[in-house]
């Protein structure tokens, strides 16, 4: 991770496609395509390969979770169950539909604690969206029970963890939608770009027309088509779909270069006394794009995390600290500051993030440390990153012993 790392002819191919016809917008000017239509090409791909029977591709991540979450009928007041461990897009996506974004901790997997999602729901609780970070997944079968008892819609957002499965299922596949982003840093890219996958056609006609402003894509004029609901525009383009279909192609090769990569950097830390590895459920295998580590306490992860970047280790997030995916950081969420005037629903809904005891998360937060793994390690290189890494990591750690 990430694809741009092997950029090479495919792209290329699915580019020049595009340029020679002219049509870079994903509907419409038949005529001129010359065949190409790269967006429905790399819908049925991706459906297919993501083991679906629908995919909507559109302009992000971000964009996909917004379209899910309308597709499943999700709006004004009602309340969506996410972690504290995500990229900001999760309730970004939420309340931009007015509905009421609920945080619980999370637990060793980091992602949704099962026991915490269940103590959260209330009757106006519609969907749980558990966040695959960092290539891993949640504890799925206890989530999916949780729904299914609750009749609640059960979103998965792989935006991190495509490749991984989940007793042989792709992650994505396993509840009612999945969501994937497809921007410059994911482990396939479009540049920009997202996708949502489901087996319900009722979800797939409505991603269809909310992404397109209502468009019901019946019949060859598109300006004469019907707008049977109100829609956006969260459209992907042909070019970025191209770079995609290019990526799509690779995503074997890219997959079996991380999992080398991840499993000798995981061998040599594994060799020291003190380091445990963040849980995988059983049945569950990660897509191998970072590598997950706690150390005893929380000083000594941040003392560990300086070390290994003055050291030039780099690629390895201090999450507990980060602004953008962790709650500590989220202070435009908990003062609720937005441009315009929130949505009644979501002021009088939100609980008080200011005063929220989240400590449980923070025990798992505080001593993690997660480390991207790349592609483009040669041996040498990669040999080296690994006895650097465990040698910082076992000098903090006998030192704490001493």
């Amino acid at each position: 991770m990430p694809g741009f790392e092997v950029f090479g002819s495919e792209e290329n191919k699915h580019l020049k496609d595009v340029m020679d016809s002219g049509v870079l917008m994903r509907y419409g000017f038949d005529g001129m395509r010359n065949g190409h239509w790269k967006a429905l090409e790399f819908e049925k791909a991706f459906a297919h390969r993501m083991q679906t029977d629908h995919c909507q591709l559109v302009s992000s991540g971000t964009a996909a979770l917004t379209v899910a979450l309308a597709s499943a009928g999700i709006g004004a007041g009602d309340e969506v169950i996410m972690p504290t461990f995500t990229f900001v897009a999760s309730f970004e996506s939420i309340m931009a539909l007015g509905a009421v974004p609920v945080l619980v901790d999370i637990d060793d997997t980091l992602t949704l604690d099962p026991k915490a999602v269940k103590a959260a729901i209330t009757d106006k609780t519609r969907c749980v969206m558990p966040v695959h970070m960092c290539g891993s997944m949640a504890d799925l079968d206890a989530l999916k029970a949780i729904c299914d008892e609750h009749q609640l819609i059960l979103l998965e957002d792989a935006c991190q963890a495509l490749g991984g499965t989940y007793h042989g299922k792709p992650l994505g596949s396993v509840g009612n939608l999945g969501c994937f982003s497809f921007d410059f840093v994911k482990t396939i890219t479009c540049g920009e770009g997202g996708a949502v996958i489901t087996n319900n056609e009722n979800y797939k006609i409505n991603a269809d027309r909310y992404q397109d402003h209502g468009h019901d894509h019946i019949g060859n004029d598109r300006g004469a088509e019907g707008h049977p609901h109100l829609g956006y525009n969260f459209r992907i383009s042909e070019l970025h779909a191209a770079v995609g279909l290019g990526q799509l192609s690779r995503l074997d090769e890219i997959l079996a270069i991380q999992q080398k990569h991840y499993t000798e950097m995981r061998n040599a830390l594994g060799q020291v006394n003190g380091i445990s590895f963040r849980r995988v459920p059983e049945g569950g295998v990660e897509n191998y794009s970072f590598l997950n580590f706690y150390l005893p306490s929380a000083q000594l992860a941040k003392e560990a995390h300086t070390a290994l970047l003055e050291a030039g280790v780099d690629g390895c997030f201090y999450w507990f600290d980060n602004s953008w995916h962790y709650i500590n950081g989220w202070q435009h969420l908990k003062d609720l500051q937005g441009l315009g005037k929130m949505p009644q629903e979501v002021q009088d809904g939100i609980q008080d993030l200011h005063s929220a005891d989240f400590s449980s998360s923070d025990h798992w937060m505080g001593r993690n440390i997660s480390m991207l793994i790349k592609l483009g390690w040669d041996e040498e290189e990669l040999l080296n990153r690994a006895k650097k890494a465990s040698s910082i990591l076992e000098g903090i750690l006998q030192k704490d012993r001493v």
